[in-house]
């Protein structure tokens, strides 16, 4: 399968069928995203205890990729503690403007096939908005 292939089934399953696309209840932390340029938004949820992330979700409308790059972030954040989720959340940054190494982009695993987005400037601010959004709910964290 090459790799553009791989990257189309990973955006439409993810947008079409999107695991993590609800309200949850009671959140302990939410933050809206919003990319001006093309309308997409997004509320990320999250429930911490202990500095895990045990439960998360996103709610929100936007083109295929900011909903399928947010899911497959939620999916990746679930289970990790704040440190982990806020590396995952700079290498994606950094794979998207073209600046992440081969074993980060092989961190971010399924992640990784939206690498080429990079290549489509309208289309980067779509990718990173659930990414940028989570980033800076753990930097208000850590405050």
């Amino acid at each position: 399968m090459d790799f553009k292939t791989f990257y189309n089934e990973v955006v439409t399953d993810h947008n079409m069928h999107p695991l993590h696309k609800h309200p949850i209840e009671d959140p302990d932390i939410e933050m809206e995203g919003v990319n001006p340029s093309c309308g997409d938004e997004i509320t990320v949820q999250l429930k911490v205890k202990d500095g895990i992330i045990s439960d998360a979700s996103f709610i929100g409308d936007g083109c295929a990729i900011s909903q399928a790059s947010a899911d497959i972030m939620i999916d990746m954040i679930m289970g990790k503690n704040v440190t982990e989720a806020r590396h995952l959340a700079e290498n994606f940054i950094k794979m998207i403007k073209g600046e992440a190494t081969p074993d980060e982009i092989d961190e971010l695993g399924e992640a990784g096939a939206l690498s080429d987005i990079s290549h489509m400037p309208a289309r980067v601010k779509c990718a990173v908005l659930g990414w940028h959004t989570i980033d800076e709910i753990i930097k208000g964290m850590d405050k």
